[in-house]
């Protein structure tokens, strides 16, 4: 069979799709509207285009983006499942006796308890709007009440530094558990709505045993070392065998839930984006950046902007003079029932914070389109209602995320942070890498171009002057915190370090030096220097005799951290190194006792104020630190 290449396949629609899809972040970067998620502009855009541009073009046209949305819709649910960190989950498990106030505390147990009232309340709330409007399967309707958006939820509290907190916590984990539990209530409802209670129901668990046979087969295999050598080597230029390799497991998954059923594929989607997230660690940074520019920047797109395209204004006609009245019951009642289960939190963070929090969990995005446009082609919701849970989506992702900031506004002289003197590219960049670690950052910025230009890309930072010593009474200083100085300019770098170190009696300061003049005149005041030159020639010598290491430590800053911990609680003075149940996402590299370091075995004995240096992922050390510090399991 001799492959045929026909050029008669219209690609004007696909073209002004993707203009859109170009055009969107640019004009919401110039408008300075970044806060607004893209996909609600595509939505609107998608809309004008159909409505007004395409109204009269070859079908034809429209099945090849219809086949596109149906990838992006498929590809936006394997990266949703991606963004749930399972490791979060599975150590929020109890590990001991269940009381109320420890229950209180797990952010798992919480998390389902939320969910389940939530669809509680949807369900009865779904009630009485069937007295106004014409619902015709009440329960379908209430599960799609009872959604949340990780995407909208994690850039949020990532943005404000709230992330590894544990309101960020418990929050993020509901949301993930609202998404997981979500998908696989739809997935059954609407096997059943279609097909009737049948034994083939039992096939969809066929999806749940491939998903932990991958999952034990996944974890074989990556620890396999000429694997992981051969798999190194053919990630970059024309192989991309991880790319690859993770479109092949997507499809596995669809093609999977299609022979089961149509309705099964939400869920194939997720669970293949939900086992990745399980098994990627080491070069999971690299991965995700390739995943994004195949989803963000292709195909999801033309699914969120075909879903404008499709929606039709004219079918909110239905509810005839009751369409503003059930407009506002519905908006009310998508943010009561995220807002009452969000009550649980109250002994926790008290009640202004558990209201703005509730007000989070109600921003719906991909999962609420992707529930109603299915309920539409099962019958179970008519037009009119799809037309509403769309503008839904885009008003809560308005609404949400701005009613939770203004709420429970950001307090920056508030808890643990770091502070950068100067809004420099390296200033910048230092604190967009340590907001990935969920650590709070604030920029002193003293001129009013760069302050305005660094305050719209969401970063925190103040107007001021790093030599006056008010802006550090402003944002309480303590001895505790660092203070980068970064502005830019080698001679103010220094007259600030002076300033710090002799007027405010600080000590915790780092500055770059390039000449060793200025190393020496640091050293005198005791602040610690950074040898640009040494630290080039040392990444260079990385590279030519350790690459491999080199990239994995540089490219999963993200997933990996080595942290220094301070034996804190008395029940590990004299514990042998062996006898401390260390989490399996975390080594142990070295101790540092009374200034002098050492590489410890397991008859190593531990004293009460050794500081170890660990390496693992956010959750390994969480878990670590409440061992050796003596805080109590949540």
């Amino acid at each position: 069979m001799l492959l045929s290449l026909s050029f008669h396949f219209d690609y004007y629609p696909l073209l002004l799709v993707t203009i859109v899809a170009w055009i969107v972040p640019i004009l919401l970067s110039l408008l300075r509207l970044r806060k607004i998620p893209a996909v609600i502009v595509e939505i609107i855009f998608g809309y004008l285009l159909g409505h007004f541009v395409l109204t009269n073009h070859a079908t034809v046209s429209f099945h090849i983006l219809e086949f596109l949305a149906l990838t992006g819709f498929i590809f936006l649910m394997f990266l949703s499942g991606l963004e749930i960190d399972m490791d979060q989950i599975i150590a929020s498990f109890p590990r001991k006796k269940l009381n109320y106030s420890r229950f209180v505390a797990n952010p798992l147990l919480v998390g389902i308890a939320h969910f389940v009232i939530a669809i509680a309340l949807s369900y009865g709330a779904t009630l009485l709007l069937a007295r106004l409007i014409n619902i015709p399967h009440v329960w379908y309707f209430s599960l799609i009440m009872g959604t949340t958006s990780v995407g909208i939820v994690l850039p949020v509290l990532k943005s404000r530094g709230e992330l590894s907190a544990r309101f960020g916590q418990m929050i993020i984990i509901s949301a993930a558990l609202a998404d997981i539990l979500s998908i696989i209530l739809f997935t059954f409802t609407a096997f059943i709505i279609k097909n009737g209670f049948k034994v083939e129901l039992l096939y969809i668990l066929i999806l749940f045993f491939v998903f932990y046979l991958s999952y034990r087969l996944g974890n074989r295999i990556k620890h396999i070392s000429h694997l992981k050598k051969l798999v190194f080597q053919l990630s970059h230029a024309a192989s991309q065998i991880r790319v690859r390799g993770t479109v092949v497991m997507i499809l596995i998954f669809v093609v999977l839930s299609q022979y089961i059923s149509e309705e099964v594929v939400l869920l194939g989607s997720f669970l293949s984006g939900l086992i990745l997230s399980t098994l990627l660690h080491k070069g999971r940074s690299v991965l995700m950046i390739k995943l994004d520019g195949m989803g963000y920047g292709f195909i999801i797109p033309v699914f969120f902007i075909m879903v404008g395209m499709q929606f039709d204004p004219v079918a909110l006609k239905e509810f005839d003079q009751s369409l503003f009245g059930f407009f506002g019951l519905l908006l009310l009642t998508l943010f009561l029932v995220k807002i009452v289960p969000s009550l649980l939190w109250t002994r926790l963070f008290g009640m202004q914070k558990t209201v703005a929090a509730g007000f989070l969990m109600s921003s719906r995005l991909s999962l609420i389109i992707a529930a109603s446009a299915i309920g539409l082609q099962l019958g179970v919701i008519t037009p009119g209602i799809n037309a509403s849970f769309v503008l839904m989506a885009v008003i809560t992702c308005l609404l949400s995320p701005a009613i939770f900031n203004w709420v429970n506004p950001v307090k920056l002289a508030e808890g643990e942070k770091t502070l950068i003197v100067g809004g420099s590219s390296t200033g910048v960049l230092l604190a967009r890498r340590m907001n990935i670690h969920g650590k709070k950052v604030i920029i002193i910025e003293k001129d009013k171009d760069r302050f305005q230009e660094i305050n719209s890309k969401g970063l925190l930072i103040v107007s001021g002057d790093g030599a006056d010593p008010d802006i550090y009474k402003k944002l309480k200083l303590t001895p505790e915190n660092y203070v980068v100085v970064e502005t830019g300019d080698d001679k103010r770098n220094y007259e600030i370090v002076n300033f710090l170190r002799n007027e405010l009696l600080h000590e915790r300061i780092i500055m770059r030096a390039c000449k060793m003049p200025c190393v020496e005149k640091l050293t005198r005041l005791g602040v610690v220097s950074i040898d640009l030159h040494r630290i080039l020639a040392t990444a260079i010598e990385n590279l030519i005799l350790r690459p491999t290491t080199y990239h994995d430590l540089v490219e999963t800053f993200e997933n990996y951290s080595v942290e220094e911990i301070t034996i804190t609680n008395k029940a590990m003075d004299g514990k042998h190194l062996k006898e401390v149940p260390f989490h399996s996402g975390a080594v142990l590299m070295m101790i540092t006792r009374d200034k002098t370091s050492f590489i410890p075995h397991g008859e190593t004995y531990l004293r009460l104020g050794d500081l170890l240096h660990i390496f693992g992922t956010p959750t390994a050390l969480q878990e670590v630190r409440k061992i050796i510090q003596g805080k109590p399991e949540q």
